[in-house]
């Protein structure tokens, strides 16, 4: 089957996959966009657990002060320099020092929220015991995931 460029084209503004996967992608699925968009899905998924077990040693530290009263610093890692020398990756460690001064996290870490915080809850409200059993454990997970993610800032994200 004849896979036209203008077709390769819509695919890869939509994905943002390369040229060439997209051109397979489609060649694949027989020119169905919403399959090559599975199949690149899916092989996305494949190339991401290939370099699950790499270690970033390597990025930056970006600080973002704001009116000499509100600031943070972020280190953001990456595989190599060469990736943390681009200009993408140098705007979104601003962009999470920026939102991480504008969060103003009371605790580093999670470790270091006191236990009394933590009974309290974040708002400040005791935590309510809910009736059925089956109810409890999803609601005290999900009530201690926006604990973690709100005064930590290791947390987040």
């Amino acid at each position: 089957m004849e896979i036209s460029a203008q077709a390769v084209k819509a695919l890869r503004e939509e994905t943002g996959a390369g040229i060439l996967e997209c051109r397979n992608a489609l060649a694949a699925s027989e020119g169905d966009v919403k399959k090559a968009k599975a199949w690149l899905e899916e092989r996305g998924l494949k190339k991401a657990e290939k370099v699950t077990g790499r270690e970033a040693k390597q990025g930056l530290i970006e600080t973002y002060v704001h009116q000499g009263r509100v600031g943070a610093m972020v280190e953001i890692s990456c595989e190599t320099d060469f990736v943390a020398r681009t200009e993408d990756f140098q705007k979104l460690a601003k962009d999470v020092a920026l939102h991480v001064a504008g969060l103003s996290p009371k605790y580093v870490s999670v470790e270091e929220i006191p236990a009394d915080v933590i009974e309290k809850g974040f708002w400040g409200q005791p935590q309510q015991v809910l009736r059925r059993k089956r109810f409890v454990e999803p609601a005290v997970r999900a009530r201690c995931q926006s604990l973690h993610r709100g005064p930590a800032y290791s947390g987040q994200g």
